[in-house]
């Protein structure tokens, strides 16, 4: 599947964002991929940010943006979505959105474990 995200940008701290990503399924469906979104801020190495699961009946988030980031997907449309409210400057990062079908559940939070990548989106948070 490949992968395309958008939605990012310039925002002021305690604003929000929404971002997408749409596939291009190539083989299995688009609902057959487990998701999530991944960030890289400058300097750091690629963190977890949430992951949903195929049906989009399950969802996880990271510590760090649990109550405010909300992931959800739309697989008759073949896209996902990561709503973003009550940003911090510290949420400044590229954000990618990743997919695997056969990812297991004890890895969706290791981004080495996916197969396809979108190409990233910047969201840059002011103070």
């Amino acid at each position: 599947v490949q992968l395309q995200a958008s939605g990012g940008g310039l925002v002021q701290a305690g604003g929000s964002l929404r971002l997408s990503c749409a596939a291009s399924p190539s083989g299995r469906p688009f609902r057959s991929h487990r998701m999530a979104w991944f960030r890289q801020g400058p300097g750091k190495e690629r963190e977890f940010v949430g992951f949903i699961e195929r049906s989009g009946g399950n969802s996880l988030y990271a510590d760090s943006v649990k109550g405010r980031f909300t992931i959800s997907r739309d697989n008759a449309k073949n896209a996902v979505y990561l709503q973003m409210n009550s940003l911090k400057p510290e949420d400044t990062a590229v954000y990618y959105c990743a997919a695997d079908a056969s990812i297991i559940y004890s890895s969706i939070g290791d981004y080495t474990k996916y197969s396809n990548w979108g190409q990233g989106t910047l969201v840059t948070v002011s103070s």
